[in-house]
């Protein structure tokens, strides 16, 4: 698992084995940014289940300012920090060490907004994709942003979460991208 592409590139980073997460593979995660940017200016972006950080972190190399990375299993957190020393984004990443559940509250409560999203829970989790419902309905994904849903095939995921539809789905093997975007947003988001 390394950085693909932007100011990190080449960047190899630690991935949290043994502790049940599924890093997202180097193809897919290109993939995915080639959907969403590829690159961009500024934003902050979120991180729900973010195993060892290797979206979000990919997102601040190719020009996010901030990222907040959600995770609480404690290989995953030491995996995270290692990478975010390695990349030297100790200054531009928050780790929030909790359940998605409580971190979406906590969030909701400070209020700070984001232009980008990832949800990749545990395949059989499927509950957990309602938590960007919930950031969207509370105003805290911006017009003209972005969530990425990362999911099983089995999972079918809804047309949209509060004001975001899905804009594109793509398979890769057992894995489907769904991108959503707001209703009234103006494409692309910062890229």
């Amino acid at each position: 698992m390394r950085i693909i592409s932007g100011e990190r590139r080449g960047l190899q980073l630690k991935s949290a084995s043994g502790t049940g997460t599924r890093p997202t593979s180097d193809k897919v995660k290109e993939s995915v940014f080639n959907m969403i940017g590829p690159y961009f200016d500024g934003g902050r972006v979120l991180d729900l289940f973010a195993g060892s950080g290797g979206l979000a972190l990919e997102a601040l190399s190719r020009g996010m300012d901030h990222a907040v990375l959600v995770e609480k299993d404690r290989r995953a957190q030491a995996a995270i920090l290692e990478n975010v020393a390695k990349c030297r984004y100790d200054d531009r990443v928050e780790l929030i060490r909790a359940d998605a559940r409580q971190a979406v509250r906590r969030i909701i409560t400070k209020g700070e907004p984001f232009d980008m999203v990832f949800l990749d829970p545990p395949y059989a989790r499927d509950t957990y994709y309602k938590l960007a419902g919930e950031l969207a309905g509370a105003g805290l994904i911006g017009n003209d942003g972005i969530i990425v849903c990362e999911h099983d095939r089995s999972v079918t995921l809804p047309d949209s979460f509060a004001e975001f539809r899905r804009e594109k789905e793509s398979v890769y093997g057992g894995t489907v991208i769904s991108i959503y975007r707001h209703a009234a947003g103006e494409g692309e988001t910062n890229g």
